[in-house]
C-alpha cells in the first residue's frame, strides 16, 4: 500500500513540474516504448489502457464481447514481466469507462481478484469509472459499489464528476457548453461525504 500510495505521489508531482502528458496503450510495442523513455529519464510511469486500447491489442478481428477485457490483461501481464527490466515504478490504469461498458470493467475486476488470490495483490494500480451521463445519485452509487469490491485489493478508483469534454470511447460531449465542463464545489461535496460514509462503515480502507 505504501509503494502504491509513494508512487503515485512521484508521477503526480513530476507530471505537475514538467508539464507532461499521458497517453493510452494499445499494444506491448508502446508500452515497451513508454518504458524505456520512463527508464531513460528515470521517472515513474503510468501505463494507461482503455476499451478501444483491449480490443486493438486483443486484434481487431476478434468479435468476442470479452476481447476488450482480455486484451488489457494481457497486455498489464506485459507490463509486469517487464516493468523489473526498466527499474521505474510503473502503475497500470485504465481509462474511461461509461456505463454501457462496465460489462468490460466487472471483467478487469475479476481479473484483479483472480491475481490478488495468487500473488497478494491486484493486477492493475487503479481503474476509472466515467458515468458522467448519468444521473448524480446513480453515479455516486455504482461508483460506491465498485468501490467496496475494489477497496480489499487496495485498488485506486477513478470517478468522473459532472461532464467531460470532447469525444471518449463513444460519449461525445463535443457541442457542450463549456461552463458545464468545470465541477462545482457542491459536486464535490456530495462525493466527498460519500466518500466518507464509505470510510466509516468500511474497515477495509
Amino acid at each position: 500500500m505504501y509503494y502504491m500510495f509513494n508512487c503515485i505521489y512521484i508521477i503526480s508531482n513530476f507530471i505537475q513540474s514538467t508539464h507532461r502528458t499521458l497517453f493510452p496503450y494499445i499494444s506491448s510495442s508502446t508500452a515497451n516504448a513508454a518504458l524505456e523513455a520512463a527508464s531513460k529519464m528515470n521517472s515513474p510511469v503510468i501505463i494507461q489502457l482503455s476499451n478501444g486500447g483491449g480490443q486493438f491489442m486483443a486484434g481487431k478481428s476478434v468479435k468476442d464481447k470479452h476481447a476488450c477485457a482480455a486484451g488489457c490483461v494481457a497486455l498489464a501481464i506485459h507490463v509486469r514481466a517487464m516493468a523489473p527490466y526498466y527499474g521505474i515504478p510503473v502503475i497500470l490504469h485504465t481509462d474511461h469507462c461509461a456505463k454501457k461498458l462496465t460489462p468490460w470493467f466487472e471483467a478487469l475486476l475479476e481479473a484483479n481478484e483472480e491475481y490478488f488470490k495468487q500473488c497478494g495483490e491486484p493486477l492493475f494500480s487503479s481503474h476509472m469509472l466515467d458515468l458522467s451521463e448519468e444521473p448524480d445519485e446513480e453515479n455516486i452509487a455504482i461508483c460506491s459499489q465498485y468501490l467496496k469490491r475494489m477497496a480489499p485489493m487496495k485498488i485506486w478508483l477513478e470517478m468522473e464528476i459532472g461532464i467531460t469534454g470532447g469525444e471518449e470511447d463513444g460519449v461525445d460531449n463535443s457541442d457542450v457548453d463549456q461552463d458545464k465542463l468545470y465541477t462545482s464545489p457542491e459536486q464535490v461535496w456530495v462525493r466527498v461525504c460519500y466518500v466518507l460514509q464509505l470510510f466509516s462503515s468500511n474497515k477495509t480502507f
